[in-house]
């Protein structure tokens, strides 16, 4: 009986293995619908700021114009600030305008990713705000509702704000796709930053 055991554990872990094998691609294409409707453009995509710092929002006393005095991207968050710019174009997928909050970490994250960023207060952080969600949120939906125009609508924004938009508390670096319609933005679904290779 002795000489049988050996054998099954090899026969096991071999089973294993390939299972693992074949599901790895079926994960890896699993957000090729959504890469899919982004190619053809008319979409938002909401950037929550690339990794920054350790900490919590921002020291007392920051300044927008000093991004000396904020908490800024880590080299990490860098890297993941190109890899986005990097997975759009080698998805071919058509950018329109590259709208940011005014802070930095937010700025330097969508100009590593696309080479440009138009500062809009509308997407400044709500984290110390709060009494401003409303009317950012509201002024969000209503450029959404005036039409996304060519390519896509890419927001590179907090955490907080695509919170209050969309429902959805995503991770840094993450994407969430909205499609605009008549009753409002709604959640197309989230890329990541392990689906931006």
């Amino acid at each position: 009986m002795t000489p049988t055991r050996p054998r099954r554990a090899p026969a096991l872990l071999g089973a294993l293995v390939l299972a693992l094998g074949l599901a790895a691609p079926t994960a890896a294409g699993a957000d090729e619908p959504l890469w899919q409707l982004l190619r053809g453009g008319g979409q938002v995509v909401l950037i929550r700021h690339a990794s920054t710092e350790p900490g919590t929002g921002d020291p007392p006393g920051f300044r927008l114009d000093d991004c000396a005095t904020q908490r800024n991207l880590s080299d990490a968050g860098r890297e993941e600030a190109r890899r986005i710019g990097e997975a759009f174009r080698a998805r071919g997928i058509p950018v329109g305008r590259v709208l940011s909050s005014r802070w930095c970490r937010c700025l330097e994250t969508a100009r590593l990713a696309f080479g440009r960023a138009e500062p809009w207060e509308a997407l400044d952080s709500l984290y110390d705000a709060p009494v401003r969600e409303r009317e950012r949120t509201e002024a969000v939906r209503a450029l959404i509702a005036a039409g996304v125009g060519p390519g896509n609508l890419v927001l590179v924004t907090h955490n907080f704000n695509i919170r209050a938009l969309t429902g959805v508390s995503p991770a840094s670096g993450e994407l969430v796709v909205v499609t605009p319609g008549p009753s409002g933005p709604t959640v197309a679904g989230r890329l990541p930053p392990s689906a931006l290779r």
